[in-house]
């Protein structure tokens, strides 16, 4: 098991009284992350894609749930979304049975908000569980033998699997991405035409480090723009795919209203396009460096409950910057190149016009960026 940075903020709230989820993509480890924390504990374990489970709980009134509770303090929900009412069974437990702590997992943001936003209201701590990070990885490995990797995860991704079983990884990763997109996501959201979200899929991740159109992706794929953004809404709450807006301060020769869209896991966006070649192989390494520094930052301010936001920014004279955070009243700025050279450089009318820091990341000093550490700039 690869040791989760969730794990320590998760221990530390065990006796808090709220009820924790833990949110996130199937096969991240959720599961196994709750499982570690409960270790000393003796729990009740209730699966969520267990149909009798969910019969047992369908409907289910408190001396019911008390008898099914017995004597266990501690009660571990997986795929909670899929239990009928699970926000009030946990709320009729925190209310009731003060003495019981309560933990849901969820593979369904869409879902398991709709089910736990108003009856949980108040009494809840909610995480989000990312593919494995970078930082975790080197942890577990330590920085040599993770570095070692560096090449082969910009390809195959992070997922715990995938990691854990190198050898296998492209079969694994086949079948984890047409699992975790056509079954999971075409079954939670409805979706009638399960063809265009696959186009959809093919089209952004084709398009990662670009600005995308929504215009654009409505004529390819015959629909109009509403749909596109209705489904990418869908994308982000199964933990696909996320947005960046461009950053603009009414400067007039800023572009306002484009994004960027960029996938939470380098394997799931190659295993989409089906293209697994080695990086030395591939016109596609800069893109692929890009959303992966991008997906662990996020990764890595949102273990540490550092809240951000994300930007990209380019101008009508095309000056760019790959990636723009700010936070604490300090504006950060981002080039990404995977073998910078001293003529790289993140543009001055930025640096100057927002006060910003500036730093460009390289294969070099991404170690430091992905900590969230100080990096030196360039």
């Amino acid at each position: 098991m690869i040791r989760r940075l969730l794990e320590t903020t998760i221990m530390k709230r065990l006796q808090s009284g709220k009820i924790l989820i833990v949110l996130g993509p199937r096969q991240v480890g959720k599961i196994t992350l709750l499982k570690a924390c409960l270790k000393d504990y003796d729990y009740l374990f209730l699966d969520g894609d267990d149909s009798f489970v969910r019969q047992q709980l369908d409907g289910i009134s408190f001396s019911q749930l008390k008898l099914l509770i017995g004597e266990k303090r501690w009660i571990l929900i997986d795929e909670a979304q899929r239990i009928k009412d699970v926000g009030l069974i946990a709320k009729m437990i925190h209310d009731q049975m003060p003495e019981v702590r309560v933990l849901l997992s969820g593979s369904s943001a869409l879902e398991l908000n709709q089910a736990i936003q108003e009856p949980l209201t108040g009494r809840k701590l909610s995480y989000q569980l990312y593919p494995v990070s970078w930082e975790e990885l080197e942890n577990q490995l330590g920085y040599l033998k993770a570095n070692a990797q560096l090449e082969e995860r910009l390809v195959f991704g992070m997922y715990p699997e995938i990691i854990n079983y190198r050898e296998e990884a492209k079969e694994l990763l086949t079948e984890l991405a047409n699992s975790y997109l056509y079954k999971d996501i075409l079954a939670v959201t409805g979706i009638k035409k399960p063809d265009l979200l696959q186009k959809l899929l093919q089209a952004l991740a084709f398009q990662i480090g670009q600005e995308v159109s929504y215009n654009e992706l409505a004529q390819l794929l015959g629909i109009d723009k509403n749909t596109v953004s209705k489904y990418l809404d869908l994308l982000e709450k199964a933990f696909i795919v996320f947005r960046l807006p461009s950053f603009s301060r009414n400067e007039r020769n800023e572009i306002k209203n484009n994004r960027k869209i960029y996938f939470y896991d380098n394997g799931i966006r190659n295993s989409i396009i089906q293209n697994l070649n080695p990086l030395p192989l591939r016109n596609d390494q800069g893109a692929l460096w890009e959303n992966f520094l991008v997906a662990e930052r996020v990764k890595s301010n949102s273990y540490r409950r550092n809240f951000r936001n994300y930007y990209f920014w380019r101008t009508l004279q095309k000056q760019e910057i790959d990636f723009i955070e700010e936070g604490d009243g300090i504006i950060k700025a981002f080039e990404f190149k995977w073998k910078a050279t001293h003529r790289d450089k993140v543009p001055l009318a930025f640096t100057q016009a927002y006060q910003a820091e500036a730093y460009v990341i390289d294969s070099q000093n991404f170690n430091a960026f992905i900590r969230c550490e100080e990096v030196s700039g360039k």
